[in-house]
Parts: C-alpha cells; sequence; structure tokens
C-alpha cells in the first residue's frame, strides 16, 4: 500500500527571534517493511536542509536561520510504500523464553533492556503490575498480546488530558492518556521481562469506518518487540493492534526523548513567547501517473501549545519535544 503524508509544523513568536537552529525526525524509514519514495522538507524562510542518520539509522534534518523571523514553517512530504507482514503465529512454544534471555544476553540490545527518560519504574507501575497478574507466563507472545488487551481495556483514550513531557505516573493514576504514555507504559513493564523493547514514532492511516482510538491524522508512537525467529514486531497498544501496513514508521529510539518530531532552539531579544501548530494528512496515493509528488487526501488535525516566556536576556530558548504524540 502507497500513502502520502504532508506534515506541517508551524511555530509563531510574540515578538521577532534573531535566529533558529533546529532538527527534524519527520523522514519515514526504509527497510524491509516499507520504502520511502519520495521525500522533501521545506523551511519558510528558507534555509540550506542537511541530514545525517542517527545510529538507529534514523535520518534527522538539521538547520539553521540566522536571520529575524516571527514565523518558522517546516513542511514534510512524503510518499511511503509500506508492505503487509506476515502473520504472526499465536505462540512461540516452550522454548521461547530461553531464545528470548539468549538475545538479551548479548548485550547487543541493552538500551532496549534498561530504564530511559521516560520508560521508569515508579510505585504506581508496581501496582498496574500486580493489578493484572503480569508474569512471563509460558510463552512470551502469548504474554505480549494478553498485556496489550489488559492495557487497551484498562485506559482510557482523552486527547490532551496529558502534556508532551509528562511522566507515565500521570496516566498511571488517571487510567487516562494518548499514545505517547500508553507507548512508555508498554515499554516500562515489558523490559524488565528480559524482552528488548524500543519506541517508534510514525502516523498511522485510518481507514473509514475503522474502529482505531488515536486521533486521526495525527503522529503516532507504538512498540517494537525483538523476539526468536520473527525478528522486531510491531504492537501498537493504543489501538489493541498488531502492526501491519497502516503503521508508517519514522523514527526509533529508546523513548520519547529519543526522537521528537523536532528539536531545537531560538534565540529573542525581550519577551519572546511561541505558539506550535500541527497539520498532519495521511492518505492513500493514487496509481503514479508521472514524476511528481501525488496529491494528498484531506486529513486533518491541528493542535497549539505554547513554551515558556524568554527570560528577557536573549538566551537561546529550547524548544524541544514541542510536539505530543497522540
Amino acid at each position: 500500500m502507497r500513502y502520502t503524508v504532508r506534515h506541517v509544523t508551524r511555530f509563531t513568536y510574540e515578538s521577532s527571534v534573531t535566529e533558529s537552529m533546529m532538527e527534524a525526525r519527520m523522514q519515514p524509514h526504509t527497510d524491509n517493511q516499507q520504502r520511502c519514495l519520495h521525500f522533501v522538507l521545506l523551511t519558510n524562510p528558507s534555509s540550506r536542509v542537511l541530514t545525517y542518520q542517527d545510529h538507529e539509522n534514523n535520518t534527522v534534518h538539521h538547520f539553521n536561520i540566522p536571520a529575524r523571523h516571527s514565523r518558522l514553517t517546516l513542511t514534510a512530504e512524503a510518499l511511503v510504500e509500506c508492505v503487509p507482514a506476515r502473520p504472526l503465529p499465536h505462540r512461540l512454544g516452550p522454548a521461547a523464553w530461553p531464545r528470548v534471555d539468549t538475545l538479551a544476553a548479548t548485550g547487543r540490545w541493552l538500551e532496549y533492556l534498561l530504564p530511559s527518560t521516560f520508560v521508569r519504574q515508579p510505585a504506581a507501575l508496581d501496582a498496574l503490575r500486580q493489578e493484572i497478574g503480569l508474569e512471563r507466563g509460558n510463552d512470551p507472545l502469548v504474554t505480549l498480546r494478553r498485556l496489550m488487551g489488559e492495557m487497551y481495556a484498562r485506559f482510557e483514550y482523552s486527547p490532551r488530558s496529558t502534556r508532551v513531557d509528562s511522566p507515565i505516573d500521570e496516566a498511571l493514576e488517571t487510567r487516562r492518556g494518548v499514545c505517547q504514555d500508553f507507548t512508555h507504559i508498554f515499554l516500562s513493564l515489558v523490559r524488565p521481562l528480559g524482552i528488548p523493547a524500543r519506541y517508534v514514532s510514525g502516523y498511522l492511516f485510518q481507514e473509514a469506518g475503522g474502529h482505531d482510538r488515536s486521533i486521526d491524522g495525527a503522529t503516532h508512537a507504538w512498540v517494537e518487540v525483538l523476539l526468536p525467529d520473527l525478528g522486531w514486531v510491531g504492537l501498537d497498544p493504543t489501538n489493541n493492534l498488531i502492526v501491519e501496513d497502516r503503521h508508517i514508521r519514522v523514527a526509533i529510539g529508546r523513548d520519547y526523548a529519543d526522537v521528537p518530531p523536532t528539536r531545537g532552539v531560538f534565540k529573542g531579544v525581550g519577551t519572546a513567547r511561541s505558539e506550535l501548530n500541527v497539520s498532519v494528512r495521511v492518505g492513500p496515493a493514487p496509481s503514479l501517473v508521472s514524476n511528481d509528488l501525488v496529491a494528498f487526501t484531506p486529513r486533518m488535525w491541528r493542535d497549539t501549545i505554547e513554551s515558556p516566556a524568554d527570560d528577557g536576556g536573549g538566551n537561546a530558548r529550547d524548544l524541544q519535544q514541542q510536539q505530543q504524540q497522540q
């Protein structure tokens, strides 16, 4: 299946800023699950956009605008082809846990077994673990499927009930949150079982008449776990789904802190309050008849976040983690 993605991010400053420096993780991966056939990132004011790949092969675009401006717009456009995943078995068999332990013992996946910025072990998590009776069980895949179903049943999907920098304690206390929270909670429960697990950011195409809980057209997040014979398997705890070809993978990390869509700083004199507007469109791509990027299906989502006021000293203000993944 081919999809078009258009992701627009707008910053509006109360006072003009003198310089912006930013990096963006918006380009979909190319791997054995999907191919990014076309991608472009434009900035307004215009800038020279450079790229590099981090250690997880995430493509990172970065730029600098060393001139006074009161608005900054990033427009990312992509054409992506996703390959249907092979069907998962219902179970892996009695020898699976020792093989999971063998994978973990190599040390190659250590960063996906340890705590990270948002993947923690608060007391409220212990209470949830006991409530659902989470333990290894007889089969790792059966355990993971059960955990995903338990979370889907026990947590309410509630947009903007948490913040972009909220610890998992808040969602655990209220039993409400968004995909970013559910992904962090799932990771916090799975890693202590000895299963390497990582955070994936991207997009979810929602079919007409579907039953997905996440917001249509928003950025999305889910989990990938490493299992013997199967490799990295995607699990979407927000929607209680095994990841297939409707999920478009953009960036991989230990948690959200590794893969925010945009991260950067700006310099401003006097008071500088930034306002962020984000719009995302995801739609199926019609048959290609030329080399041009095809038109985007009109699917839109918007949100607004305000950053704290500048201290007045003209120092660079942090713009990290502006956009919560829904």
